[in-house]
C-alpha cells in the first residue's frame, strides 16, 4: 500500500501538481496510514527520489524543485500536528541570503526540504551580515551555516561567505560549525565555494538539504 502511495505522491511532485500530491496524502490518512508514515515513508523518500533524479541527469526544473519543497513543508507541518509524540529535531541550521542580496527563492526551497528532514532551520532572512550568521549559529547551537547568494558580487563579496569563514576561524568555531553555500554563481563555477571558504556547496535547493543533513549527522557522531 505504501509503495502505491509513494508512487502516486512522487508522480505528483514530478508534475509540480500540489493539488494531486495533497489529495494523495489525504486519501492515505483516510485509509489509516499514520502521520509518521506519511512523513518518513512518503515525503522524505519523495525528496530522495527528486535528488536522485537530479543527480542522474533527468530533466528537472526550478518549478519542480520549488513545488517539491513547498509540498514537503506543507505536508510535514500538517502531519507533525497529528504525531502521537512530537518528533525530535535531528539538528539545527541557520540559513539566510548573503549581505547585499535580496533573493529568496533558493532559500525557500532549502527551508521546505529541511523541515521535512526534521531539521530546525532558523531563517535569518535576506541581506544578512556575516556577524549575524555566526552569532545566531552560536546562540541556537547550530552545526551548519547556510549562505545563499544569487549574484556573483554577493557570492564573492567581502561581507558574505568569505567573512563568515573569517569569523569562524577567529572564534575557533571551524570544527563545530560547517559553512555551506548555494546559488547561481556557485553553479556556474563549481570551484567558487572553495574560493569563498565554504565546506561544501549544493547545485540546487533540494540537494542542499541532503548536504546539510550529512553535516549535521557528522557533527552528532
Amino acid at each position: 500500500m505504501l509503495d502505491d502511495i509513494l508512487r502516486a505522491y512522487t508522480e505528483a511532485i514530478y508534475n509540480a501538481d500540489r493539488t494531486t500530491a495533497l489529495a494523495v496524502v489525504d486519501a492515505a490518512r483516510a485509509s489509516g496510514v499514520s502521520p509518521e508514515d506519511i512523513v518518513f515513508k512518503v515525503v522524505i523518500p519523495g525528496l530522495d527520489m527528486m535528488i536522485k533524479a537530479i543527480n542522474d541527469g533527468f530533466d528537472t526544473n526550478l518549478a519542480q524543485h520549488f513545488m517539491t519543497a513547498h509540498i514537503a513543508a506543507d505536508v510535514t507541518d500538517r502531519m507533525l500536528a497529528q504525531f502521537a509524540r512530537p518528533p525530535e529535531m535531528v539538528g539545527h541550521v541557520v540559513i539566510g541570503t548573503a549581505a547585499g542580496d535580496l533573493h529568496t527563492l533558493g532559500k525557500r526551497i532549502v527551508m521546505g526540504c529541511l523541515k521535512a528532514q526534521m531539521i530546525d532551520a532558523i531563517d535569518l532572512g535576506v541581506n544578512v551580515p556575516a556577524e549575524r550568521f555566526v552569532d545566531e549559529a552560536v546562540a541556537r547551537g547550530a552545526s551548519v551555516i547556510a549562505v545563499s547568494a544569487m549574484m556573483v558580487h554577493t557570492a564573492r563579496g567581502e561581507n558574505g561567505a568569505i567573512k563568515v569563514r573569517q569569523l569562524l576561524r577567529e572564534r575557533q568555531l571551524e570544527g563545530r560549525i560547517r559553512l555551506v553555500v548555494g546559488g547561481a554563481p556557485f553553479r556556474y563555477d563549481p570551484r567558487l565555494y572553495q574560493i569563498v571558504g565554504a565546506d561544501a556547496w549544493a547545485d540546487n535547493g533540494v540537494s542542499a538539504a541532503r548536504v546539510i543533513l550529512d553535516f549535521i549527522k557528522e557533527a552528532r557522531s
